[in-house]
């Protein structure tokens, strides 16, 4: 594992073709080869520079992490419960910049809005990435409603324990 921290930061309207360049990269090497071909081309559709600009100002929160100038990865949150784009970039894979930036992505929306349930819809390869961030299944790996195959994941947080007079 990588002793490097990255540089976190929320993103802004003008990130947008950035970060789709880099979600793009990553959904073609790990998320379109197991997915049917309409349904990768509708995915790659929802991941140009346009539509994630239109969630950066409709308020969905994008954060960011950059090694340097470099965006390592990309992570999306909906409603501050529901992850809804999580990427590192295949070169720093494995360095433990996934979980910095899942750890920085929930504490956000548990300062935000006291989340303790956390649910996202996992493509096959990222199910094992899910699983050591302590997700876990709901249920098979299905169709969901965009037609995309993947496994629903939940993630529950213990609730803080109250204190006794």
């Amino acid at each position: 594992m990588s002793q490097s921290k990255l540089r976190m930061r929320l993103a802004q309207p003008d990130d947008a073709r950035v970060i789709g360049v880099l979600i793009r990269r990553v959904a073609h090497r790990w998320i379109l080869p197991d997915q049917p071909r309409k349904a990768g081309q509708a995915l790659l559709s929802r991941l140009s520079a346009r539509a994630l600009r239109e969630k950066i100002i409709e308020g969905q929160r994008f954060h960011l992490g950059y090694l340097g100038d470099v965006l390592v990865g990309v992570s999306a949150m909906r409603d501050d419960c529901h992850l809804v784009q999580f990427f590192v970039s295949t070169r720093y894979q494995g360095r433990g910049f996934a979980r910095q930036l899942w750890l920085r992505t929930m504490q956000d929306a548990v300062r935000r809005a006291h989340t303790h349930r956390f649910t996202l819809n996992a493509t096959r390869c990222a199910v094992p990435v899910y699983l050591r961030l302590g997700f876990r299944a709901n249920g098979p790996e299905k169709l969901s409603p965009n037609g995309v195959l993947t496994t629903p994941m939940t993630l529950i947080l213990p609730r803080p324990r109250s204190k006794r007079a």
